[in-house]
């Protein structure tokens, strides 16, 4: 029994210090420049003011939260001290959050040391920058942004769009991994994404589908749950799609995928369906296609 116990303490061990590890991430910090801090000096809560502009500052796990007001508060009875992990912060007077190469604004946000998420409240603005390797930026658009701190993460709800170089997607929802730059767009209330890839002369490429993965840096696309494909006169329906932008090709599967030519008056049929949308051309796909669902995995967050 004692040598059982001697080779269990080290992993109990561990895992106490991981779940200390975690906690701390959520703890924030205020700090202020050229204002005050007032409330009560034990349970709180307190209320921070500043005469310019960002000059509270709070900060927890890699995000930087700036405003001009910040109140942090505590469940009843605690004092501030001993409700750390527990403690709610309310950034006013125009907020601006940073982390990494993304920079997001809006007239509010509440943060939660409890679930470790700080909502951002709209009209929301948050923009990406490339990462030096000739990407664009990306653009989002949303009423509502929600950073998880443990995380690369943020979460946009409510008439989302996201731009990034020639694509334009809209949702009600995107799930967005910072450092892959992979977004997931889908629609909770049962409608469809629509996403834009704008080209020259005037002529779009449309995709609709329940649910979108685009990974915004490599330009590559993967559409389910039932996929339109419009490109000029010709439309291509399937169950699921994958496009990538760097060929031009779109792969549309379906039970059977089928392509309406409208101005040549022509339809094909097919289990797999290849359009070139650079030619405006489709053909049969003469081979197994597998989608390349792996690739477009929501991993670590």
């Amino acid at each position: 029994m004692k040598n059982r116990i001697k080779y269990l303490l080290p992993g109990a061990l561990l895992l106490a210090m991981l779940v200390l590890a975690a906690g701390n991430v959520r703890i924030l910090t205020i700090s202020y420049e050229n204002g005050s801090r007032s409330g009560n000096l034990r349970y709180g809560p307190w209320v921070y003011r500043s005469n310019i502009k960002d000059g509270i500052v709070g900060k927890v796990g890699d995000l930087k939260i700036t405003s001009g007001r910040a109140v942090l508060s505590g469940p009843a009875g605690e004092s501030l001290q001993a409700a750390e992990g527990h403690r709610t912060a309310s950034f006013e007077d125009g907020v601006t959050v940073r982390r990494g190469r993304v920079t997001a604004t809006g007239p509010k946000l509440v943060y939660s040391e409890s679930t470790g998420l700080g909502v951002l409240e709209g009209p929301v603005i948050m923009i990406q920058t490339p990462d030096g390797k000739g990407g664009n930026p990306v653009k989002v658009d949303a009423r509502q942004m929600a950073f998880n701190v443990e995380t690369d993460v943020s979460t946009s709800t409510g008439e989302v769009r996201l731009v990034s170089g020639d694509q334009t997607g809209r949702a009600q929802k995107v799930y967005y991994q910072e450092r892959r730059g992979l977004a997931v767009f889908s629609m909770p209330d049962g409608g469809k994404v629509t996403l834009i890839r704008t080209r020259k002369g005037g002529r779009s490429l449309v995709i609709t589908a329940p649910e979108i993965r685009s990974l915004t840096r490599s330009k590559k696309l993967l559409a389910t749950g039932g996929v339109t494909l419009k490109d000029g006169d010709i439309t291509t329906t399937g169950t699921a799609l994958y496009y990538d932008d760097a060929t031009g090709i779109a792969i549309v599967v379906g039970q059977p995928a089928q392509s309406v030519n409208k101005k040549e008056g022509l339809t094909l049929r097919s289990g797999t369906l290849e359009q070139n949308v650079n030619l405006h051309t489709v053909r049969l796909y003469g081979r197994l296609f597998i989608l390349p669902t792996q690739s477009f995995a929501v991993k670590g967050g």
